[in-house]
Parts: C-alpha cells; structure tokens; sequence
C-alpha cells in the first residue's frame, strides 16, 4: 500500500510504502527514483506495525518501481497502476502530485 502525503518540504512529497510479508524476509525497494539498484533502498520491519514499511521524500513526478524481496522482483499487488518494461513484465506507478 502507498501512501502520499502532502507534509514534506515544499519541493517534496512523504510517500510510505507498506508491505506485508515474513520479518524474515529481505526486502528492498528499486525504481527510478534511486536507479533501479535493487540494494540500495532497504524496507525495515515494523514490528509494531507488523509490516514491512519505509517513508521517503519524493519530488513530485511519475515514478515506477517494484519490490525486491529475497532477490525476487515483485510488482507491487496493492497498487493497481502499473506499466510494462523492456524486460517484458510489468512495474508499478506511482503518481507524486
């Protein structure tokens, strides 16, 4: 689940992205705000929310991305907006207004 909020600086948005999933898990987030590199964006476990969550600061823009889970790239299944790539599957989209 997504979440944009209109707190932030004035050149940018809070976007929290929530995932359910195993603590144990390993997971990440690639897109184009960080060049899909698939290592560099860690997504913590919130114990307290029991979720997996991360908040970032995002200009607003279209973005794509998905979910890098245990080295396995996964679309994003409680965003419905999505778009296809070069490598014949389908990204996420987010919208930051």
């Amino acid at each position: 689940m997504i979440t944009v909020s209109k707190t932030g600086s004035a050149e940018t948005r809070r976007v929290e992205f929530r995932l359910e999933g195993n603590p144990d898990q390993v997971v990440c987030i690639a897109g184009s705000f960080n060049d899909w590199d698939p290592a560099a964006t860690r997504v913590p476990y919130d114990r307290k929310e029991k979720c997996f969550l991360l908040t970032m600061e995002l200009a607003p823009g279209y973005y794509e991305y998905k979910f890098v889970i245990d080295g396995q790239w996964i679309m994003d299944e409680t965003n419905h907006n999505f778009a296809a790539n070069d490598f014949g599957t389908l990204n996420s989209v987010l919208s930051v207004e």
